[in-house]
């Protein structure tokens, strides 16, 4: 059983925001900003390759209140949505969610990528997108 599992089955404690059928949406324990929130499906789909389309609808549904939520509550100017699948990418629980975390100035946290625009011609961008659009059928 993952760790919000446990959170959903209120087996540890945690400060909820947000809950109906399908999702529970609940304050981050490390709060890398004030507001930190994370939305979960109730059912434990491990990453987001195996979301089903209605729970996935049902989760952007979700984020969006919150952040709403979160935007009047706090005022916000800012807000990243983040989703981390498989370890090399940073996952801890494996149990699909979704980090909204409230940006503040001078907050600290840091979002960092590398442009490689200049290492992909015109050709490899189209092969590229072609090879995306193959893996979809």
């Amino acid at each position: 059983m993952t760790l919000f599992e446990k959170i959903i089955h209120r087996e540890i404690p945690s400060h909820i925001v947000y809950e109906d059928d399908l999702a529970i949406a609940f304050l981050d324990i490390s709060q890398v900003t004030k507001g930190h929130t994370l939305v979960v499906p109730k059912k434990p789909f491990p990453d987001l390759y195996s979301l089903d389309s209605q729970t996935s609808e049902h989760l952007l549904k979700v984020c969006v209140i919150v952040a709403k939520a979160l935007k009047k509550a706090f005022h916000l100017e800012g807000l990243n949505m983040v989703n981390n699948n498989g370890a090399l990418a940073g996952q801890s629980v494996f149990h699909f969610h979704i980090h909204l975390i409230p940006r503040y100035p001078n907050d600290d946290y840091l979002m960092l990528g590398v442009n490689h625009q200049s290492k992909y011609t015109k050709e490899d961008l189209n092969g590229i997108k072609e090879a995306i659009i193959e893996a979809q059928s």
